[in-house]
């Protein structure tokens, strides 16, 4: 039987193909799940979604008519679905647990190290044959202090790099990591956290408690230079209260991979359009922020893990098992 597979990138659809080759026929569409969508998914009984995927009870009650019984997302991420109404309608939902942490983790270092250098502002120059350096003086990050927020799989590996840099590390989580505090970092409130630290990155779920985990008060609590990287969810920061920030002249550089209100925008090209989103407009138009789009998981490592647990997930329901990767059972 069929598997229907929305929200596939270019670069994903061969991945996918080739790993359910031998298991099950999947078929790929570039367009996203969502109330519009969801019809195409009328006589599959499997659908695979990313993580932008609009999952709430009104697209499960489609899917649910049409004959959906799983759902496997392509995600660590599930924000975006309606567990409490897929459980209703006795649909199995699954998700990736886990994937490759030094993919994000190696891309915040990327969007950190170019808004320190300023290496958008020097490429764009160059192209036009200016060599000038003004404007593009950023600082040694050796002896200066990273704080962590979240030191999982994704924050530990994010720490090692800090720590190779020689950077001192201050990290806050609900509990402590013992193989950070072994590269030396010290566990600090969040308000410690954020007045001290000079390079700032989010690495924590997003759940009703950590929504504007980066608030208007936090933002105010930072150093004026600090530089903030969030490559997690984009629920995480305030984005309203970050531009008033930045257009108080705040903050060496900020680097967002994510975006609150990216569904609908991230993976897909816009360029011919005019963006309704004046928060996203406003926050481009800074020197010192770098907006990429939801790409620090993007290497050929995670993503041929994420497929590959996909298929095992496919895989448990159609045998009635059950892994650490089933957030609603098969009933």
């Amino acid at each position: 039987m069929e598997i229907l597979a929305f929200g596939v990138q270019a670069d994903e659809k061969p991945l996918i193909e080739r790993a359910f080759r031998d298991q099950e026929e999947v078929r790929c569409l570039d367009v996203f799940l969502n109330e519009d969508t969801a019809p195409i998914a009328a006589g599959h009984e499997i659908v695979s979604t990313s993580v932008n995927a609009d999952l709430g009870a009104a697209v499960l009650e489609i899917l649910a008519a049409g004959g959906t019984r799983m759902v496997a997302q392509r995600s660590t991420g599930f924000n975006n679905v309606d567990l409490d109404t897929a459980e209703r309608l006795g649909m199995t939902v699954a998700r990736v647990s886990s994937y490759s942490p030094y993919s994000v983790a190696e891309f915040a270092w990327a969007l950190a190290m170019a808004v320190n250098r300023r290496v958008v502002r020097a490429s764009i120059r160059t192209r036009d044959f200016d060599f000038r350096l003004d404007g593009l003086m950023g600082r040694d990050l050796h002896g200066r202090t990273a704080g962590v927020l979240g030191t999982g799989k994704i924050g530990e590996a994010f720490a090692r790099i800090a720590h190779g840099f020689g950077m001192r590390l201050l990290g806050w989580d609900v509990a402590e990591n013992p193989a950070c505090v072994e590269l030396g970092m010290r566990y600090v409130p969040k308000g410690e956290l954020l007045a001290r630290a000079d390079l700032i990155t989010l690495h924590v779920p997003l759940m009703a408690e950590t929504r504007h985990l980066i608030d208007a008060a936090a933002l105010k609590a930072m150093r004026d230079d600090a530089i903030l990287i969030n490559s997690s969810r984009g629920g995480l920061i305030d984005s309203a209260a970050l531009v008033g920030e930045l257009r108080a002249g705040r903050f060496a550089g900020v680097g967002l991979d994510v975006y609150e209100a990216e569904a609908g925008l991230f993976f897909l090209d816009k360029s011919l359009e005019a963006v309704e989103d004046d928060t996203l407009a406003r926050l481009v138009t800074f020197p010192n922020v770098l907006v990429t789009s939801h790409q620090a998981y993007y290497t050929e490592d995670a993503v041929g893990q994420i497929v590959d647990a996909t298929v095992r997930n496919v895989l448990d329901y159609r045998e009635g098992r059950r892994s650490e990767n089933v957030l609603v059972p098969r009933s």
